[in-house]
């Protein structure tokens, strides 16, 4: 049977079911959300003089939840637009909706014989060949399809995604005796191409992986903290980057997570693992237990309560800070942002592994606490196997993907070093399981076997050897493609079939000398050796954009001509990647700022991933974009309109007004599509470890479709009237304070640059002409003294400065 999903419905619009559903949308697949009809009225019905045969009524429950999706930060769309792919219904008067669907997922309450009842109504309503799955966290996947038919039981399996599923990569994903392989194999192709998830293969065992380990972690983290005396600041302050956490830490998670659903899991993981002693004495413990009820009763369940272990308050003179909770005493409490040294001295240094050793050595609370966090994990994951896993692999991929850490438990003792943490582990009373002495004494030192830098094996302790890890067609990683060329920000590789790749490496990425010139020697082997380029990188972020401590320090200098020569060599540059006779695609993904988008936008095709978050954000720093940034936002959104006679440029002109003026970014690459900074012909790619070998694909398929450069292209430049008009819009929203003085006379040389500056009428100028108005209207910015502040507040704070 050849499975498709065409049609997809979701029974449960809480805030999982319908962050599901709106990732469903995203990726365009139709998608229908059911849930329970109210048994009573609110009382803004009652005032309108409702009943509950009333559809809007009996769709209320459905209906909030689909808003609450529409407003969630982060969102769960990528455009609002997608929306319009997700239909409401209840289950009650829409359920034969289930007959014509492809695919249902199921994300109701975690009660076993309620998800048995929605089984059997399902059971007798779907299609032949409809794939029904689960996304219980915890009950046995097998035990929600007992009872149904054997057709119903082959198509039956669970997906465990994460919340929020379009940012959280993990899913598990589970099967029962009877799912049918091909059903398998095709939800988890469906999941790891379409909605770009990490699938791990799960077994049916409690909470499966991530939420085994993460919450047994849990109990026994905040036993420990409760114990010792540490404070929610210290502990987030602790557990966050400096050891490979996310910023979240840890009872920031928590409250993302939801304070009421992290109880309610853990009570629910306590009968279901009476073997599981190490896990029960914590999630067991009475103090800390005793903690989350009251904070559940209190109904501070974090984020979507918006107070948990931190509350919003505004200050008394404007502005808000973070309070936080006292575990003690139950009273929030105004920040104090503790300081360790440890954290001060750890927290530069740029590798993972240097940080966590000098966290575990360190003498003070933090190394304290991280020591306990690190080595009880340790040793509580190697018990795990077999129960959750047969090697270390499935655990690392869900912790990475689940609760984004930079590696997972077994990916850090590899890092450490395996016998000299296990000798450390000991000393402080953290026993791991004994297969890991059995695999230290048959002369294997590390969980993985690596080659070059990569894994290509994992330990199996049941076959005492490691197994071959199966590379994937759909990943490139760079590590292992020829290297042509490097400097410390860049390098040149061969991709094979003759593909050139120039990878980004600096910190942030920041376009800076090693970067630009790595792209000219791309260019120049292109010319000769290549049919075609990528630039990538396999960092978080493709670009943060332009060397801003150079700019200034030029600028203070007054080394105008050494600044212009930069812009210029950029504006050159991004010219001649745009008229390369041989294509270059920028395969972008996490920020791309200012002269990264610049960098994007003069590349012949893009493939993005479908998280970019990208912007010409110049007037943060006081300037315009100069680097063809503005002459492309009028290439691509003005000149198509100009060519219909007797249109309007105004509009189109206030368009990109708003994009520089207001540093709009792109919260996705769909909406950077909408924006004008993706073209129609860009490609978005969900799976971020796609991107590179997509992105090769996009160069060779352009090269076989007989790619020719473009050919040059004119500028419309409005004149002197356009510029008016602009100046009138300017000096409004000067007037009504949306801006200050100094971010109106930046809008205003944005303004000048696009319509032609001294251009008194109409006309079709060369891009040169628009290039160098942008050069000279960023110089020109650059010897204000209120820019040069903006840029050494950006420096030092990493926030803009609106003076």
């Amino acid at each position: 049977m050849k499975y498709q999903v065409r049609k997809s419905v979701v029974i449960g619009s809480g805030t999982m079911g319908a962050a599901i559903a709106a990732h469903l949308a995203n990726i365009g697949v139709p998608v229908t959300l059911l849930d329970i009809v109210p048994n009573s009225l609110s009382p803004k019905e009652e005032q309108k003089g409702l009943t509950l045969e009333d559809p809007i009524v009996r769709n209320r429950i459905v209906q909030e939840g689909l808003e609450r999706a529409l407003k969630s930060r982060p969102a769960s769309f990528f455009t609002a637009e997608n929306a319009a792919l997700v239909s409401i219904g209840n289950l009650e008067d829409d359920f034969d909706v289930i007959h014509q669907a492809d695919w249902v997922i199921e994300v109701i309450i975690e009660n076993l014989e309620i998800k048995q009842e929605l089984m059997e109504r399902i059971d007798k309503v779907r299609g032949e060949h409809t794939i029904v799955s689960t996304n219980t966290s915890g009950i046995p996947v097998s035990s929600i399809a007992a009872g149904r038919t054997q057709s119903f039981r082959e198509h039956f399996l669970g997906t465990h995604f994460f919340n929020p599923p379009r940012y959280l990569k993990l899913v598990e994903l589970i099967r029962t005796a009877d799912t049918h392989s091909d059903v398998f194999e095709f939800i988890s192709h469906f999941l790891e191409y379409r909605l770009g998830k990490g699938v791990v293969i799960a077994k049916d065992t409690p909470n499966f992986i991530a939420n085994r380990l993460g919450f047994a972690g849990g109990a026994f983290g905040l036993d420990y903290i409760l114990e010792h005396g540490y404070t929610v600041e210290e502990v987030d302050a602790i557990t966050g980057p400096v050891i490979g956490r996310p910023k979240t830490a840890t009872f920031r998670l928590i409250a993302l997570v939801g304070i009421d659903v992290w109880e309610h899991v853990g009570r629910n993981l306590v009968p279901a693992i009476p073997h599981d002693e190490h896990a029960l004495r914590y999630l067991e413990a009475e103090r800390s237990n005793e903690l989350i009820h009251t904070i559940v009763e209190n109904g501070w369940w974090g984020t979507k309560t918006k107070q948990g272990f931190y509350k919003q308050v505004r200050k008394k003179g404007g502005g808000k800070e973070f309070w936080v909770l006292n575990l003690e005493t139950m009273e929030y409490e105004a920040p104090t942002k503790p300081k360790f040294d440890s954290i001060g001295e750890a927290k530069d240094e740029d590798d993972l592994g240097d940080r966590v050793k000098m966290m575990l050595t360190a003498e003070d609370r933090a190394g304290e606490l991280v020591r306990a966090l690190t080595y009880q994990g340790l040793a509580y994951a190697s018990e795990r196997i077999p129960e959750i896993a047969d090697t270390p692999k499935p655990i690392d991929d869900a912790m990475r993907w689940g609760f984004i850490h930079e590696v997972g438990p077994f990916e850090t003792w590899d890092m450490l070093g395996v016998a000299d943490t296990l000798v450390r582990m000991r000393e402080h009373g953290y026993e791991p399981a004994p297969w890991v002495d059995a695999m230290l004494a048959s002369g294997k030192t590390s969980f993985y076997e690596y080659q070059d830098g990569s894994k290509i094996g994992v330990y199996s302790p049941e076959q005492g050897e490691y197994l071959f890890i199966e590379p994937s067609s759909a990943i490139i990683l760079l590590q292992q493609q020829k290297l042509i060329d490097k400097n410390p920000g860049a390098s040149l590789l061969d991709m094979g079939d003759g593909v050139a790749c120039v990878e980004f490496h600096a910190k942030m990425n920041i376009l800076d000398e090693d970067i630009s010139s790595m792209i000219e020697l791309g260019l120049d082997k292109l010319d000769q050796d290549f049919e075609g380029l990528v630039l990538g990188t396999e960092a978080d972020n493709f670009s943060a954009g332009a060397n801003l401590f150079m700019v200034v320090m030029l600028a203070q200098n007054q080394d105008w001509e050494t600044l212009e020569m930069a812009v210029k060599k950029l504006q050159d540059l991004n010219q001649r990647m745009r008229y390369s006779y041989k294509p270059v695609v920028a395969a972008p993904a996490g920020l791309a700022l200012g002269g990264g988008l610049e960098i994007i936008m003069h590349t012949n095709r893009v493939v993005a991933g479908a998280e970019l978050y990208t912007g010409q954000v110049e007037i943060g720093p006081g300037v315009i974009p100069a680097g063809g940034g503005t002459k492309e936002l009028l290439r691509r959104i003005l000149n198509p309109a100009m060519r219909t006679k007797n249109v309007e440029a105004l509009p189109f002109l206030m368009r990109i007004i708003e994009l520089i003026g207001m540093a709009k970014v792109a919260t996705s690459a769909e909406e950077a599509r909408e924006f004008g900074f993706l073209g129609p012909c860009d490609r978005i790619v969900l799976n971020k470890d796609h991107l590179l070998a997509e992105a090769k694909k996009e160069v060779l398929n352009m090269v076989n479709s007989g790619y020719a450069a473009p050919l040059p292209e004119k500028i419309y430049a409005a004149g002197r009237d356009g510029l008016a008009a602009l100046q009138v819009g300017i000096f409004m929203f000067r007037e009504g304070k949306f801006m200050t003085d100094h971010e109106a006379l930046i809008v205003n040389k944005a303004a000048h640059v696009m319509t032609g500056g001294e251009i008194s009428r109409p006309s079709w100028v060369d891009e040169q002409y628009i290039l160098d108005l942008e050069r000279e209207a960023f110089l020109s910015l650059c010897g204000e003294e209120k820019t040069q502040e903006r840029m050494w507040n950006l420096l030092r704070t990493g926030k803009p400065l609106r003076n």
